[in-house]
């Protein structure tokens, strides 16, 4: 194993303590290990095909106790055994005939040799790869990425919408003062873009292509033309949890998965959204950063805290960005019946999921750190007293005041130039109103702490 400093890749270097657990589904070890339980799924629905359609394996044991022995052979898949896959396409210079030949090999171990013909039968190796990989993508999802990344960082926002729900912010739109809202609220923004999306991703089939060297199935149906092919493939790829195309070339055509890949990058591009806002945050010292004992800020400046897991967050985002659009865009593209430049790209499916959990670790920890700066949160608010005006004129041409909007106007835009606006300033122009004394009272209630509307209940 090569040593992390040596590692080109930071995946495999300094990040690998973050990302190792992506190995189980996106490593050369995992594709083997995917491809090797395809290959005996496969052969084991071939052994469930009716004897008189298929009088070939009618001598194949069919008890649960043979097919258990035939499953052990992926599922107590090693580390050495991936290796000897290894050496055998040294000689074969082709990584799926290795696998094939592997398994041959533990045939003959088993005695099972009558039948290893039926291994790969009918198949070419993109039945096997775009099986096999839809499926670990699946594994990917379903028990890790779904619910210990995007799940926890739903919980993580969640927690912390609802203890920052009735904080007054100050809003900045083109970045000036404007409208009051709360910092829960401003949270809760980006929860519900988040699940919008990830309730899109899962309903994204995992596709798969299982139909023979161009999608036709010749091969089986020439050598058992009574056997319905389609239907079997359609319930073998059914039965591992995937979604069988029914017309392919040589290849899957990966338009679900590009599908998939535009959506993760949709999420990646929200929570870039929320690491620059935090960022700003806390430059504005709306939030401050717990302090870690140790830890260095600044090579040459001592004081300095700096949002760096912010930073690394939106780094990270961009690179899984960059690659997950590459993916999305090259992969549905093929000349005619199918070229190579699917498998070479393929291989890198994991790196930009890497980046998007190395993204999202460094968010959390980043949350971690942050502490509400209430005190500034409130100097803010009381600071721009402006942002009241809107509440102002919109009350007045409720009771058909004239002109309020420019009456405000003219006091938040040329009464800055007399001086700072102030409670004061609206005390006197609230007095010299020519309204009724109720309604001046419900003007005179209205402060920048309180005028931050109403939003759904956070769920």
């Amino acid at each position: 194993m090569i040593s992390t400093l040596h590692a080109i890749s930071p995946l495999d270097g300094r990040y690998w303590g973050q990302v190792s657990s992506l190995a189980d589904y996106f490593s050369e070890y995992a594709l083997i290990k995917y491809r090797v339980h395809v290959e005996v799924e496969y052969f084991i629905s071939l052994c469930e095909i009716d004897r008189e359609h298929m009088p070939q394996l009618a001598g194949f044991d069919r008890t649960d106790e043979s097919f258990s022995k035939l499953r052990n052979i992926y599922q107590t898949f090693s580390d050495a055994e991936a290796m000897k896959i290894k050496e055998l396409e040294k000689i074969t210079n082709h990584d799926v005939k290795a696998v094939e030949y592997f398994i041959k090999e533990k045939f003959d171990q088993n005695g099972w040799q009558a039948y290893k013909e039926f291994i790969h039968f009918g198949l070419t190796s993109q039945d096997v790869n775009n099986t096999a990989i839809p499926l670990s993508l699946k594994d990917f999802s379903e028990k890790f990425f779904w619910g210990n990344v995007l799940g926890d960082l739903i919980q993580n926002l969640k927690k912390r919408a609802k203890e920052w729900e009735g904080i007054p912010l100050l809003a900045r739109t083109h970045g000036q003062p404007a409208s009051p809202t709360t910092v829960g609220k401003e949270i809760y923004v980006f929860i519900e873009r988040l699940q919008y999306q990830i309730d899109m991703l899962k309903n994204i089939p995992f596709a798969a292509k299982f139909g023979g060297a161009t999608g036709n199935f010749n091969a089986h149906y020439i050598s058992f033309p009574s056997i319905d092919w389609i239907d079997f493939s359609n319930k073998f790829t059914t039965k591992l949890g995937l979604k069988r195309m029914q017309y392919t070339t040589q290849i899957e055509h990966y338009d679900h998965l590009a599908a998939m890949l535009d959506c993760c990058k949709r999420i990646n591009t929200i929570l870039i959204d929320l690491v620059r806002d935090m960022w700003t945050y806390i430059s504005m010292e709306y939030f401050t950063q717990s302090i870690q004992k140790g830890e260095v800020g600044s090579s040459a400046m001592p004081h300095k805290v700096n949002p760096i897991d912010f930073e690394n967050a939106e780094g990270n985002f961009g690179i899984s960005n960059a690659l997950f659009e590459h993916l999305s865009a090259k992969l549905p593209v093929s000349r005619l019946q199918r070229d190579l430049t699917d498998s070479t790209v393929l291989r890198n499916l994991g790196v930009p999921f890497s980046h998007s959990v190395i993204s999202i670790k460094s968010l959390l920890r980043g949350l971690a750190k942050l502490s509400l700066n209430e005190d500034k949160l409130r100097k803010d608010l009381e600071d721009n007293w402006p942002v009241v005006s809107e509440a102002i004129q919109t009350i007045l041409r409720r009771e058909g005041y004239d002109k309020p909007y420019e009456a405000l106007k003219d006091l938040t835009r040329v009464g800055k130039e007399h001086g700072k606006i102030t409670q004061q300033t609206f005390e006197e122009f609230i007095n010299g109103l020519k309204t009724t004394e109720k309604v001046k009272a419900e003007l005179r209630a209205i402060t920048p702490l309180n005028y931050t509307g109403k939003h759904p209940q956070f769920s």
